[in-house]
């Protein structure tokens, strides 16, 4: 089973000036027991905007996402935004 949960493109308008090459990337996330163990896990895809399938896919436990969910909630915080549910 897989089920797609949320995605997104980053495209150059949304990136911020910069002199360095900043390239546009999409993200994805969602679900899948697609393993061996059978056991539900969190994907999170990342790659460039095009090169759809050349990017790098995070398979992650439960654990490994509310890590991953409580670093961006910190990190939201640490730059003065509300970071929401």
């Amino acid at each position: 089973m897989r089920r797609s949960i949320d995605d997104a493109q980053l495209l150059a308008a949304d990136l911020p000036p910069s002199d360095d090459e900043l390239e546009p990337v999409s993200w994805a996330v969602a679900i899948c027991d697609d393993y061996d163990d059978a056991e539900c896990r969190v994907l999170l895809t990342v790659e460039a905007v095009g090169a759809a399938g050349t990017g790098l896919a995070a398979h992650l436990s439960p654990e490994h996402a509310r890590r991953l969910r409580g670093a961006l909630h910190d990190a939201l915080r640490e730059l003065g935004e509300d970071p929401g549910r």
